[in-house]
């Protein structure tokens, strides 16, 4: 008899990468971006929305049918949930995370969604977290797509990751959450590998001043992304921005992010 352990890979060591930072500086599309390239680069991926808006998989092109909200639902709804009545828990748990995964070549793709019922985020957080650290094991680079903010390091559902990447914007305010993401992450005794900052819609002159203020607080400005024309385009028209082409301002300058994060290496 075929079990739930039997159709999921064997575990290796695999990279995590978060993204996260304030809302509205381009998560989604640095997320998305840097698995276009990694992609490209014959890496097994695991794509994960944090956020419950679920932007992530539109972007990648994904459909989603089943989030890690309804995996919650059958949960709390009891047991019998898995593929033989005697299932225990941890394992039925592993059968229906892996059964709402969505996949396209290369990328599998998991969001948290949101739960149907009344109640706190408690249990989707617990299933997210324990996602990400049974799940990121059995790919090269797992991509977590944060929600907005810093609850994602409040509730420790980034307590598993290599490189933590923030996506900001050129303002005191983004300054200041970079500097907030670091120090909270510091009193979690959350350790990342790497922490570093990507600049977006911004110019050189911007990057050059804030890349000082940052460096005091011992996080490295990874670069800047120049405003593209092609991503506003993209979005009004619904096409999925892992299509940009491969000359879009916003593409070429995250590829060269990457090469100078060495992420693979």
């Amino acid at each position: 008899m075929t079990t739930a352990q039997d159709s999921l890979p064997k575990s290796k060591t695999g990279t995590v990468i978060a993204v996260s930072g304030k809302g509205g500086t381009g998560k989604t599309v640095m997320s998305t971006i840097i698995i276009k390239h990694l992609r490209k680069m014959g890496v097994k991926i695991l794509a994960i929305d944090a956020d419950p808006a679920t932007s992530l998989p539109p972007a990648l092109g994904i459909t989603i049918k089943k989030t890690i909200g309804d995996v919650r639902e059958n949960l709390v709804r009891g047991p019998g949930r898995g593929p033989t009545p005697d299932v225990p828990v941890d394992l039925m748990l592993e059968y229906q995370i892996r059964d709402i995964l969505a996949e396209i070549p290369g990328i599998s793709t998991l969001a948290i969604g949101r739960p149907e019922g009344p109640g706190c985020y408690c249990l989707v957080n617990d299933i997210l977290r324990h996602s990400i650290e049974k799940f990121s094991g059995y790919y090269d680079i797992t991509i977590i797509d944060c929600e907005a903010g810093l609850e994602h390091l409040s509730r420790r559902t980034t307590r598993s990751v290599d490189t933590m990447i923030i996506v900001t914007d050129a303002t005191h305010r983004g300054i200041n959450t970079a500097k907030l993401i670091k120090e909270i992450a510091e009193s979690l005794e959350i350790s990342f590998h790497k922490i570093c900052v990507i600049l977006n819609r911004a110019s050189e002159e911007q990057a050059n001043a804030f890349s000082d203020s940052v460096s005091k607080y011992g996080i490295e400005l990874a670069g800047i992304v120049p405003e593209d024309n092609n991503i506003t385009t993209y979005d009004l028209t619904g096409i999925p921005l892992i299509d940009l082409p491969e000359d879009s301002p916003a593409v070429i300058a995250v590829k060269k992010i990457l090469d100078g994060l060495e992420i693979l290496v």
